[in-house]
């Protein structure tokens, strides 16, 4: 009987051990007897133990140190500690980023600038040279246009010239056409004048002879002729 009350103890301690606080602090102390017990005493006592037990767990469980409360961060006594890690981790930063991505990106704008510069300066150059080549096919244009129009100018004098000379060829030509052509008119008129006072003498001659019937001499049909005329 007495191993058994020793057992609910060593449990109970056992227990309390397993929360983290000690039985034997704020629980009484159980001590075996000798004295062989009941049944019913020794459920008494396995009872008074374990109700000793369970009210240290609670105690314990309840009870929080007074230097436990809030988060630490938000605690004075670590914010010089997390200052210097702060320093700490900001100078890291701070000089990786200053010998490792500042000059690389630097490297890379500045890679960036001159490429721009350059297209720039290509396309600077090309609009000037197409602006001189536009200027000399202007200048080329122009003085074609001024060619053609000279040579224009000078096949319309030329054809003016050989037009007027050829009129004046033909004009000629046709003057001493038109004079021959009046002296044949004149000497053809003069003959056939010549020819009608003779016509005209012989018609006057012949009517004469047949009215009359007498012959007329050549001398008194002219004296009348010209008396006529």
């Amino acid at each position: 009987m007495i191993a058994t009350s020793a057992d609910a103890v060593a449990s109970a301690s056992d227990a309390a051990s397993d929360t983290g606080f000690s039985a034997s602090a704020t629980a009484p102390t159980v001590v075996a007897s000798t004295v062989p017990l009941t049944n019913t005493a020794q459920l008494a006592q396995a009872s008074s133990a374990a109700g000793a037990a369970s009210g240290t767990m609670a105690t314990g469980t309840t009870e929080k140190p007074a230097d436990e409360g809030g988060m630490p961060q938000l605690r004075t006594e670590y914010w010089p500690g997390q200052i210097v890690w702060m320093l700490v981790i900001f100078a890291i930063f701070f000089v990786v980023i200053a010998k490792v991505f500042a000059p690389r990106l630097r490297k890379v704008i500045d890679r960036r600038g001159e490429t721009i510069a350059e297209d720039l300066a290509n396309a600077r150059a090309n609009r000037d040279e197409a602006e001189a080549q536009a200027k000399h096919a202007a200048a080329e244009t122009a003085a074609a246009h001024a060619a053609a129009k000279k040579l224009a100018a000078e096949a319309v004098a030329r054809s003016n010239a050989e037009t007027a000379a050829a009129q004046a060829d033909e004009d000629t030509k046709l003057n001493a056409r038109l004079g021959e052509a009046d002296a044949r008119i004149r000497a053809a008129r003069d003959e056939a004048m010549s020819h009608v006072r003779d016509i005209a003498t012989d018609t006057a001659q012949a009517l004469v002879e047949k009215l009359t019937g007498k012959a007329v001499t050549a001398a008194a049909l002219k004296s009348a002729l010209g008396k006529v005329s």
